[in-house]
């Protein structure tokens, strides 16, 4: 079996949305089969911030980059979720 890196960003529903402590509940609340493996905080515009996450899943997850998305947006103090980029990783 073999496991993707997926690269997402996160929209805080207002620039009043702590980051770090959404970070923390992503972490606490991440679904089984599913690895956090990285985050940064990228400025976007007028004080606007968006929360960047690496993931690692199987090749074979079922809903596949579908689910992160709806893990993510189902998260209070966000906005919106989307998939930047996917790759294989090679172990």
């Amino acid at each position: 079996m073999g496991k993707v890196l997926v690269v997402t960003k996160v929209l805080p529903t207002s620039i009043d949305v702590d980051l770090n402590l959404l970070y923390e509940e992503i972490k606490r609340r991440l679904p089984e089969n599913i690895e956090l493996r990285g985050s940064r905080i990228e400025d976007i515009a007028y004080g606007l911030k968006a929360l960047k996450l690496n993931f690692v899943i199987p090749d074979n997850l079922e809903g596949g980059t579908t689910k992160i998305e709806e893990f993510l947006s189902s998260i209070e103090g966000v906005e919106h979720a989307e998939v930047e980029f996917i790759s294989l990783v090679r172990e």
